[in-house]
């Protein structure tokens, strides 16, 4: 939101010389205007500019404001009644378990670079994404019903509560730095946003990973070569991802070509096996 309000002053700004408008201003001109505006910038810093989907996120943004003046009676129209949001539907880059195992086999110079694998790793294993990794305190690892560790957590975009019981890999990992824990209270080492997906990069170099490899890609790994490639139930997935909406994980089941691919042949196998059963069957004779 903060980034969306920066949008709109600089648009005012520059578009319509002044620094503030009436609600009653706002209209489908302005919309559009403001949409070609975000699309057309170009940022002082070197960096990429909006795409369509971010594009579109700024303009969700201004559309919940206008919706809260409409029901706070501030806007008699709504401004977006004839505007519809536009998003483009993305591939969700996930690792496959190849690629998964090239990065865990793979041993660094660098602390650095050993230490952002290892909580990518973690994430991995967990579908815990960065600033829920960040977050994360000793206190909340705790025992389960089961008798196994689990992580006890809240996800910080939706303040939704998550309980993840810890797959062996991820117990690995908690264990190499639990000494460090001690003495820091920081149940992992996690760098800066920046640092970890720059070193992320390199670390998919040096694995001669040709993907663009972000630490979001980790949580899709989770969803995806972790958990829903080996049968875990999407209702399952859905609830360790902390997800509100059972649609947001059917996005991760559309990309598991492998996975259909495999039930398909099961499923040829078995007619096969009946075909072949009957076949076998000894054949009553009638006169």
């Amino acid at each position: 939101y903060f980034s969306t309000e920066k949008y709109l002053l600089q648009f005012l700004q520059e578009r319509m010389k002044t620094d503030d408008i009436y609600l009653i201003q706002l209209n489908y001109k302005f919309i559009v205007n403001f949409e070609n505006y975000i699309r057309t910038y170009k940022p002082k810093k070197a960096r990429r500019t909006c795409t369509n989907n971010g594009v579109m996120k700024h303009l969700e943004r201004l559309m919940k404001i206008t919706n809260l003046a409409l029901k706070m009676e501030w806007l008699e129209k709504d401004p977006f009644r004839n505007f519809k949001l536009r998003y483009i539907k993305n591939e969700r880059d996930y690792l496959t378990e190849r690629e998964l195992n090239l990065i865990e086999g793979t041993s660094f110079m660098t602390i650095g670079l050993n230490r952002v694998k290892d909580i990518f790793l973690f994430s991995c294993y967990t579908g815990l994404s960065y600033i829920d990794i960040k977050e994360l305190h000793p206190n909340q690892i705790l025992i389960g019903i089961d008798g196994n560790i689990w992580i006890h957590t809240k996800r910080t975009k939706t303040n939704e509560p998550v309980k993840i019981p810890l797959l062996e890999r991820a117990k690995d990992i908690l264990d190499k730095y639990k000494e460090e824990m001690e003495l820091t209270g920081e149940l992992l080492p996690v760098y800066s946003n920046q640092k970890t997906n720059k070193n992320l990069k390199e670390i998919a170099k040096a694995c001669a990973i040709h993907k663009n490899i972000t630490f979001h890609v980790a949580r899709h790994t989770f969803a995806t070569t972790i958990t829903l490639s080996n049968g875990v139930p999407i209702e399952t997935v859905s609830k360790l991802l902390g997800h509100t909406k059972l649609s947001t994980t059917q996005i991760y089941a559309r990309v598991l070509q492998k996975k259909v691919g495999e039930d398909m042949q099961n499923l040829m196998n078995l007619f096969e096996a009946k075909k072949k059963q009957r076949s076998e069957a000894p054949k009553s004779n009638h006169n």
